[in-house]
C-alpha cells in the first residue's frame, strides 16, 4: 500500500499551519513550526506573494496531507463528491471524515490519524463485529467501531481511557471510553467538521 514516508513536521512547515501529524508533539514547544514558522528549503523565507492557483493548490495539499490520503486517492474522492448532489466541497469533507482511521482518531483512541491507521491496519479495529484492517475503510450511519477485546489492555487505549475526560468529541460520534466503542450516530455535515479548510478552494482548483 502506498503511503507517505517523509518527514511529517516538513509538511506543516510548507502548508504554515499545524496539520497535528505528530500527536502531543504538535501541542508542545518543539513543534518545529513554533521554532521556524516558514516553508522548509533554501528560499523557504523568502518566497514571493503566492497566486490565486497556488493558494487552490496550498488548500488543496493541506487538505490531503491532514487526513494522510495520497493524490490519486484524493482525486478519486473528489470525483465521487463530485457525482453527488449538494456542494462538492462539503461531500469531499464527509469521505475524508467518514474514513475508519479518522473515525478511529477523532474518537480519541488514537493521538493522530498516522497512529490510528496503524491500529486499523494491524487489526486491532472491528466494524459491526467483524474485523477490518483497511484505514480507508468507509464507516455507514448506525455502524458500530471498536476496539477487540483482546487488544484493549494495549498502552494506547489505555491511555485514551485515562484522558477520555479531558476531551471533546464531535457530536455525529457516539464514544463510549470504558467499552472501546463508538457508534455513528450519522455522517457528518460542514458544521460539525472543525477541520480548518477552504474546501471552495479546492473545487475552483478541480474545476478548470
Amino acid at each position: 500500500m502506498a503511503r507517505y514516508t517523509g518527514a511529517d513536521c516538513k509538511l506543516c512547515r510548507r502548508e504554515k499551519v499545524k496539520l497535528f501529524l505528530k500527536g502531543k508533539k504538535c501541542e508542545s514547544a518543539k513543534c518545529p513550526i513554533e521554532i521556524r514558522p516558514y516553508p522548509p528549503g533554501e528560499h523557504g523565507r523568502g518566497r514571493p506573494k503566492e497566486s490565486e492557483y497556488q493558494l487552490q493548490l496550498r488548500e488543496k495539499q493541506k487538505t490531503r496531507r491532514i487526513y494522510g490520503v495520497l493524490e490519486k486517492q484524493f482525486r478519486n474522492y473528489y470525483e465521487e463528491a463530485n457525482r453527488k448532489g449538494g456542494k462538492t466541497g462539503e461531500n469531499l469533507l464527509q469521505i475524508l471524515e467518514s474514513r475508519l482511521d479518522n473515525v478511529v482518531y477523532r474518537a480519541g483512541f488514537a493521538e493522530s490519524r498516522d497512529a490510528a491507521r496503524q491500529q486499523v491496519r494491524h487489526g486491532h479495529i472491528l466494524v459491526n463485529g467483524k474485523k477490518v484492517d483497511i484505514p480507508s475503510y468507509r464507516v455507514r450511519e448506525h455502524d458500530i467501531v471498536e476496539v477487540r477485546e483482546r487488544s484493549r489492555n494495549l498502552l494506547p487505549y489505555e491511555v485514551a481511557r485515562a484522558t477520555a475526560g479531558d476531551k471533546t468529541f464531535p457530536a455525529w460520534l457516539g464514544v463510549a471510553p470504558e467499552a472501546m466503542r463508538i457508534l455513528i450516530h450519522q455522517l457528518p455535515v460542514r458544521q460539525q467538521i472543525d477541520t480548518q479548510v477552504q474546501e471552495q478552494l479546492i473545487v475552483e482548483l478541480y474545476s478548470k
